[in-house]
């Protein structure tokens, strides 16, 4: 294993964090020191030897500090093969000296698009020569070392002043480094595309933020990854206690977050694979959490419980005697953590609500299906916009309050999907039935007798009256469906038998 010995640096970053240790460091260590702007300031301000970069060009920065680095003598010294006589001649011929370290971090371009600056200002932060020289210095590791972030300040140090970089951190230096660009590159084309809902060309930086146990399965490998600059709720969590998250952990918890986020409050939601299987609004978070446990406590056990008003100690005692997986609140009190802290594998989450991406992304092979992400918006009283009554009765007061509740829990079920709720909490859900007749018999088969006067929702048209029939049957008043289907006046005749009132949604939410 070759071991790179450093003789010279190239140091130019824009995040000045841990700069001042690693050029002490490093000029302790005998390291030659180039560096330019307000890097080269800030190391002499430290009282730390440092040759600008103009020393080494001969030629001033220009264009504002657009211009000075891209010279070849800069990256002549960064990209000669030294193992190549022909390039040791030439760098012999000009006079320049190779460098054996970069280290360069990037404008902060990500940070700031995040903050919606003028079109000048972001464009001003597109880095040129950094981008250039990190690339150059990774093409090259065989013979140079490549820094892009302050975390690895402390290991690339102790390597110097321990005798050099040996081959495998040059190489694992490198791969951190070209990631780096791309995702770079990927923010820029990203905001350059910001006003097209679906660009014609879209490119996506992720960076592992954890390994996780494993997948779905145990024999499958996980990691879950962030979008560089749009860091989801996940990321900004908090764990109060309990193991660390796995794969099925984070899906079921982003399917109960996004539920609970889209109910009024106090809501709560009770979620077993990425379905949900009990859902409720109350008086206050322990009301809300005991109804939707009680729509169907069997295929709650061992689920995810998200609540979207604070955890207090009542919800949290309610909570205690249950196994559940992952409970997940906007907050918590601190007798609220106490109650649940006996259930040592209980994680315990405080996190905000999600943000809302704007796309769906769907993996397929040799490719991805992207979509806008689906919104349900049913907020505010009465008849929702765009709501039609298609029968002659029309729904009571009571009805319209379960009916925009169901509505919001069928939109966030797998189809097809069926949902009755009575009193704003679901009393039986079918999910992810092939036909929507079996979606009906398994929400009709979970809410048993508190069926009887109460609502259903239908992520999409009933084809056929038959589904009308079954819900009336079990003693549902009131249907909210899409409409759509070529046998609508079929199933409003049918629900008109039964005295059903039936209203027009206009809107589908298959989830698939």
């Amino acid at each position: 294993m070759s071991r790179i010995t450093v003789e010279r640096a190239l140091v130019s970053v824009s995040d000045k964090t841990g700069l001042e240790e690693l050029a002490r460091r490093l000029a302790d260590a005998g390291v030659e020191i180039v560096s330019s702007g307000g890097t080269a300031e800030a190391i002499s301000a430290a009282g730390i030897p440092v040759t600008t970069v103009a020393d080494v060009t001969g030629a001033d920065e220009m264009l504002g500090g657009r211009v000075k680095t891209l010279h070849p003598n800069i990256h002549g010294g960064i990209l000669a093969d030294l193992g190549d006589p022909g390039h040791r001649a030439d760098l012999t011929e000009r006079g320049i000296a190779p460098f054996q370290l970069v280290v360069v971090n990037l404008y902060p371009f990500e940070a700031t698009v995040a903050g919606d600056p003028q079109p000048a200002e972001a464009i001003e932060q597109i880095d040129i020569g950094g981008p250039a020289m990190i690339r150059a210095a990774a093409k090259n590791h065989a013979w140079v070392a490549v820094v892009v972030s302050p975390d690895r300040y402390g290991a690339v140090a102790e390597a110097v002043e321990s005798g050099g970089l040996d081959d495998a951190l040059r190489f694992e230096l490198a791969r951190e480094a070209f990631a780096r660009t791309a995702a770079y590159d990927a923010a820029i084309v990203a905001w350059l595309n910001r006003d097209e809902v679906l660009p014609a060309e879209m490119t996506i930086g992720l960076t592992r933020s954890d390994e996780l146990r494993y997948g779905e399965n145990p024999h499958q490998r996980a990691a879950i990854y962030a979008q560089p600059g749009r860091p989801g709720w996940w990321k900004h969590a908090r764990r109060h206690q309990g193991k660390a998250m796995s794969f099925n952990n984070y899906a079921d918890t982003e399917a109960a977050w996004r539920l609970a986020a889209d109910l009024s409050r106090p809501g709560a939601v009770i979620v077993k694979h990425t379905n949900a299987c009990g859902a409720a609004e109350a008086a206050d978070a322990a009301a809300a959490f005991r109804e939707a446990w009680d729509c169907d406590p069997l295929s709650a056990f061992g689920g995810v419980i998200a609540l979207n008003t604070e955890l207090d100690e009542a919800t949290a005692e309610e909570i205690a005697p249950y196994f559940v997986e992952v409970v997940i609140a906007p907050s918590a009190t601190t007798a609220a953590l106490e109650a649940l802290a006996g259930k040592k594998n209980l994680r315990v989450l405080t996190a905000p609500f999600p943000a809302g991406a704007a796309l769906d992304f769907r993996r397929v092979e040799g490719g991805m299906l992207v979509q806008e992400r689906d919104a349900i918006d049913v907020s505010g009283g009465g008849l929702p916009e765009g709501w039609t009554i298609a029968g002659s009765r029309r729904p009571t007061d009571a009805e319209v309050a379960d009916l925009r509740f169901a509505w919001t829990v069928a939109g966030h079920t797998k189809s097809n999907a069926i949902v009755i709720a009575k009193g704003r909490a679901a009393v039986g859900v079918g999910a992810g039935d092939q036909s929507r007749v079996g979606a009906a018999q398994r929400a009709i088969g979970r809410a048993g007798d508190r069926a009887m006067g109460a609502v259903a929702a239908s992520d999409a048209f009933f084809p056929f009256r038959d589904g009308i029939d079954l819900l009336a049957e079990a003693g549902v008043s009131a249907v909210a469906e899409p409409g759509g289907s070529l046998r609508d006046r079929e199933v409003v005749e049918a629900a008109e038998e039964h005295g059903m009132a039936v209203v027009f949604t206009h809107r589908r939410h298959f989830r698939h």
